[in-house]
């Protein structure tokens, strides 16, 4: 088990620094540069000159790489001269926000998603499982966006059951307190996970009723109730962890999206204000935080999955 953490953890190790090359080469590859995108358009060459040595742009790559890493092991993500503070205090503010919002998506997505899956096996072939399946078909076809503004189109314009969007000073914690200003974004965030996680929680369901343990729990004479909440469900859930470490990057840039349509002051909205504004320290900051955090989510679920799954072999065994 060690081993395999460790092994794990080393992989993400070298994703992360694989990151931390790309960030840092698409920062070289902008046009005109960051002194460019900081002092305008009509900036002189004697400015873009002096803006280069002050903030040592015109030394080697490979050591203004050396300090990049530097920096960001002391959380240090550069400057952001449109909001005129650092890129880490601009994405602290964020973060949080968006990291509540996908949480709350990701447990409505499991907390809908598993009963249907269960219910279409259950009811397999049935009307039931061909209208979920059909359901689920079309809503993971839908682009979030679309998703967001028929539901606001609908239930805030239309019925006025809910505001268009959530208060632009929330805090983190205001899906808590407020939750209804947040129904909109975490139901538009939520519906594409639904989908793919009630189909995976199906085929994962009908995989594990058709195991041995399950006929020899047949055989000794245990009820269906049994069978599928105490012997095939337990088992089921398990391929769902690996499911939803993969799925982590999908959720993450629908976020982005999803902040946007209802112009929620997270990460995602953070980034394409930033893309707009030629801000590059926050844009190529906002991009590595929100790619290290995914490669973390994924690294946890491996590792949830292998404590769950006493059948992994780990370590070579």
């Amino acid at each position: 088990m060690i081993g395999y953490i460790i092994r794990r953890i080393g992989q993400a190790l070298i994703v992360i620094l694989g990151v931390l090359v790309l960030t840092f080469l698409l920062a070289q590859l902008i046009p005109g540069g960051e002194a460019r995108a900081v002092l305008g358009s009509k900036a002189t060459p004697q400015g873009i000159l002096q803006f280069n040595q002050r903030n040592g742009l015109n030394e080697p790559v490979w050591v203004q790489f050396w300090h990049y890493l530097l920096g960001v092991f002391q959380g240090n993500l550069g400057y952001s001269y449109k909001y005129n503070q650092g890129v880490t205090q601009v994405i602290t503010e964020r973060l949080p926000k968006t990291l509540t919002l996908v949480t709350a998506s990701v447990a409505l997505s499991l907390v809908i998603a598993i009963p249907l899956g269960i219910l279409q096996v259950v009811r397999r072939n049935k009307p039931v499982d061909y209208a979920i399946t059909g359901a689920s078909f079309f809503f993971y076809a839908m682009p979030d966006f679309l998703v967001g503004t028929l539901l606001i189109i609908f239930f805030a314009f239309d019925l006025k059951w809910f505001p268009v969007a959530p208060p632009s000073d929330a805090s983190a914690w205001a899906v808590f307190t407020q939750p209804q200003a947040f129904v909109l974004p975490i139901v538009t965030l939520a519906v594409t996970s639904i989908a793919s996680f009630s189909r995976y929680m199906r085929s994962s369901m009908m995989d594990a009723m058709a195991e041995d343990y399950v006929r020899t729990a047949r055989a000794k004479g245990a009820g269906n109730q049994r069978v599928l909440y105490g012997h095939a469900l337990r088992n089921a859930l398990i391929p769902i962890l690996t499911l939803l470490g993969l799925s982590l990057p999908a959720i993450v840039s629908g976020a982005l999206i999803v902040e946007n349509v209802f112009n929620y002051p997270g990460m995602g909205l953070l980034t394409v204000q930033s893309a707009f504004n030629d801000d590059i320290p926050v844009v190529l900051g906002t991009t590595l935080v929100i790619t290290i955090a995914t490669v973390i989510g994924s690294l946890l679920a491996d590792i949830l999955y292998a404590v769950a799954d006493p059948r992994i072999r780990l370590g070579g065994e």
